[in-house]
């Protein structure tokens, strides 16, 4: 089934497509045709077919969402609760005093000693995108960086070099401009 908007798979997104196939629960009942349907809601034609059949052997229940596709997730909304309270507490205290972050090797390692549950790096991923955690990017800093020595040479010395020679044009690179010929 298509939606004007390309549609999503997230549980917002399956909440907002129940409640179009809803809306056409009601026009169908109202009497209102498929392809008057389908354009009314943005949804392809096929779809509103497709829903009317359903419509019409079941009712508006035959319309309801089933639910995310696939199978379910590993970690349950508890665990999913306790994990995050724990992921919270930092890396530390988890007994990683070296390195400050959590790689999904380590959530993977949490998630076996708080659940007692073996899960791949790709559903550790997955539960941190449950827990609305996104992927970052370290920053790593030379321990002999001089901010000030950076400072002076940012402001004195890189506008001379940004400044075009006097006199010169920029050219093209491409083979075929006429500044080439």
């Amino acid at each position: 089934m298509r939606y004007g908007d390309g549609g999503g798979v997230d549980q917002v997104e399956r909440v907002r497509r129940e409640q179009v196939r809803q809306q056409a629960a009601e026009l169908f009942a109202a009497g209102v045709p498929p392809l008057a349907v389908a354009q009314r809601l943005e949804v392809s034609t096929k779809s509103a077919y497709q829903w009317r059949r359903a419509w019409v052997a079941g009712g508006a229940q035959a319309l309801v969402s089933k639910g995310a596709s696939g199978p379910d997730p590993k970690l349950s909304e508890q665990q999913l609760v306790r994990l995050r309270e724990r992921l919270e507490r930092g890396p530390a205290a988890a007994g990683y005093g070296e390195d400050q972050r959590w790689t999904l090797v380590r959530v993977v390692a949490l998630i076996a000693t708080l659940f007692h549950l073996r899960v791949s790096i790709t559903t550790a991923w997955q539960a941190m995108r449950r827990l609305g955690y996104t992927a970052q990017m370290p920053i790593h800093r030379a321990a002999e960086r001089d901010e000030a020595a950076i400072a002076a040479w940012r402001r004195y010395q890189w506008p001379a070099l940004k400044e075009s020679p006097p006199g010169k044009t920029h050219g093209s690179a491409s083979l075929t401009s006429a500044a080439r010929r």
